[in-house]
């Protein structure tokens, strides 16, 4: 799995195609998606242009994607996958992971696809249900699909230590990454180290902290690490931008990362970073940044966002 990917979370539908041809020029090959995107078809479209002209093989490409939590039951996780597998013009994935532990009320596709978290988004009180899904019925459906030959790979998002090691118990393909929130505001040093002995493979998501979540009303501005004077001394140190210093952080401490940007400049910036490399002080002062600050947490969102309080890290 190549260190440093491409986020598609927030991609909207008429950049994603050629956002991924640009970011295919520009040397990606590690593409991040999820059905709860929303924009997996036009990714897609994108994928097939690369290969079209010959930018890369898709063997060369490393496409994920995820199990929505409306899909959990057993007899809907190959479906679900299927119509990743589709809208994505392959004809295999490299990862599918499941995208959070919250099992939510099944919603038929023609319904409406993506279901996002509501049941029923028209209903005059909308919220999310949640379904009683053991992680172990939905994970032996993931394992089918690598017997199958659909998928290379299977992991999990969003999970903790508990969690992975009840999973580890009962599994017969052990998860081969996991995909968490970290960034130097949320470390992680246990979980990631858990992982890292259990050989199972941690990316990081929103590696940049709360530049993914100003937009939503989820931070603000004057929380984002990037303003931290002491990523500026360093990045002023190296001549790099502040973001380079966090990816960099994140690379060199054994994560991918997965930044997302629909700037040309940008998405260079966030894939060149070799040809310098932070000291062991450098790396110690960024983790000692950290404040256990979560952006991306059902246990806060869910309640204001989708009528329904269900905490998963706590």
């Amino acid at each position: 799995m190549p260190a440093i990917g491409l986020g598609y979370w927030k991609v909207e539908q008429s950049a994603a195609a050629a956002l991924t041809i640009d970011a295919v020029k520009i040397g990606y090959r590690h593409l991040d998606c999820a059905a709860d995107y929303g924009n997996e078809a036009n990714v897609g479209d994108g994928i097939a242009e690369v290969v079209r002209q010959g930018l890369c093989k898709r063997d060369d490409l490393w496409v994920t994607s995820k199990l929505w939590n409306t899909y959990h039951r057993p007899e809907h996780v190959q479906p679900a996958f299927i119509r990743s597998l589709r809208d994505l013009k392959l004809d295999y994935l490299d990862l599918y992971l499941i995208h959070f532990p919250v099992a939510l009320q099944y919603v038929p596709m023609e319904t409406h696809y993506p279901p996002g978290w509501f049941v029923d988004p028209n209903d005059s009180q909308p919220r999310m249900v949640p379904d009683s899904v053991p992680i172990r019925e939905t994970w032996q459906a993931m394992e089918e699909l690598v017997d199958a030959g659909l998928v290379r790979s299977i992991g999990i998002s969003n999970f903790g230590v508990s969690l992975i090691r009840d999973l580890l118990s009962q599994c017969r393909i052990r998860p081969s990454v996991l995909q968490v929130e970290s960034h130097p505001y949320l470390v992680q040093q246990k979980l990631i180290r858990f992982c890292n002995e259990a050989s199972i493979a941690v990316t990081a998501f929103s590696p940049l902290g709360a530049p993914s979540y100003v937009s939503l009303g989820m931070a603000s501005e004057s929380e984002s690490v990037l303003n931290h004077p002491v990523v500026q001394k360093i990045a002023s140190d190296h001549g790099r931008s502040t973001a380079q210093i966090v990816l960099r952080w994140g690379v060199q401490r054994g994560t991918a990362v997965i930044p997302k940007s629909s700037k040309l400049e940008r998405l260079r910036e966030n894939i060149d970073l070799t040809g310098f490399e932070l000291t062991q002080p450098e790396m110690e002062s960024i983790h000692a940044l950290n404040r256990n600050q979560r952006f991306n947490d059902p246990g806060a969102f869910c309640e204001s966002a989708f009528g329904c309080f269900f905490p998963i890290y706590e």
